[in-house]
């Protein structure tokens, strides 16, 4: 009995020890890319420096900015944003990931955010296949960045690399994961169904030729991703069908900027293996932190939920539901 005892208090140490060796503040940093285009990225990582609550534009980031980050990390997650978004618009999820032992890397995409949305309404051809391209060029940076190649951890298929994003950033992760985007789908879907999907379609433009990206658009390094209320409908059913890496999506069940049973329903139906989560009575942005002031969208307020629904309870479920899918998929 007393080395039973033993052994249980072992175990209990052993745990303890293990869950500690991963509980992190979470550093941030910001660095710029080089183009073209030049690419801002916050960076979130584990460290040991106290945080604190930091006011940035609409948003409070809870941080040490510039401190050190640990000797390793788990792995790199980049996260993508909506389409007008910001880098900073899911900064709990981003400082979750960085508590729990990653390094993230959230970009602000070029022609794509609240500063300029020229890409989707000038080239919608270019907006679908440069949203992935960007993520790929921060991998790129990170992976021969001084500060952090020799931190991130490899094992024998190489470094451990995830991406998670919401929206237009869901698109993107999945893009990276293999799914191959056709403009005539999205054309003949708005022909049909404008009226059933009406902020998703008079968004894009509408029609136009089969997209053929003169290269893939996968990036084969990203292992696994996260995709949250994405725009689904551009992809065509052989791609997705076609995905061998783990996926996690979420689908807001009271999505009215990107209707479920167009985009994140039908990427379900397709994706093979998909591990899927429904958010009860959820809009489209309850994945995104809720901003300071008010901030309109096609869908009004960024602010806003639906009666009944705590978005500040959902995130703090999600803070721990992201690192959890990726500690099980890349470890």
């Amino acid at each position: 009995m007393r080395r039973l005892c033993a052994l249980i208090a072992m175990l209990i140490c052993a745990f303890a020890l293990t869950e500690s060796a991963w509980a992190f503040e979470a550093g941030w940093r910001q660095i710029v890319v080089p183009g073209p285009p030049d690419t801002t990225v916050a960076l979130y990582y584990p460290t040991q420096t106290a945080a604190r609550a930091i006011p940035m534009g609409p948003f409070t980031v809870n941080v040490a900015v510039q401190a050190a980050p640990e000797p390793s990390v788990k792995g790199l997650i980049v996260l993508s944003h909506g389409t007008g978004g910001a880098e900073l618009g899911h900064t709990s999820l981003a400082e979750a990931l960085a508590k729990s032992g990653y390094l993230v890397a959230a970009l602000r995409h070029p022609g794509d955010n609240w500063q300029d949305k020229s890409l989707l309404r000038n080239e919608p051809g270019r907006f679908f296949e440069e949203r992935p391209r960007q993520v790929t060029r921060i991998v790129d940076a990170l992976l021969l960045d001084p500060l952090w190649k020799d931190r991130i951890a490899t094992d024998a298929r190489g470094p451990r690399i995830g991406a998670a994003g919401h929206s237009a950033g869901g698109y993107t992760v999945l893009a990276l994961a293999g799914g191959v985007p056709d403009l005539a789908r999205v054309g003949r879907h708005c022909e049909m169904d404008t009226a059933s999907d009406p902020i998703f379609c008079g968004m894009v433009v509408r029609g136009g030729k089969p997209m053929a990206p003169p290269t893939p658009l996968t990036d084969n390094r990203v292992r696994a991703v996260v995709a949250m209320a994405p725009a689904g409908v551009v992809f065509t059913a052989q791609s997705l069908a076609a995905i061998r890496i783990p996926v996690a999506l979420y689908i807001a069940e009271l999505d009215r900027f990107l209707v479920p049973r167009f985009h994140a329903e039908w990427t379900a139906q397709n994706v093979p293996g998909v591990e899927l989560h429904r958010v009860r009575n959820a809009w489209h942005f309850a994945f995104s932190d809720t901003p300071g002031f008010a901030l309109q969208s096609e869908d009004g307020d960024l602010r806003a939920d639906p009666p009944g629904f705590d978005r500040a309870a959902f995130l703090k479920q999600l803070s721990g539901e992201l690192p959890a899918f990726f500690d099980r998929v890349l470890q």
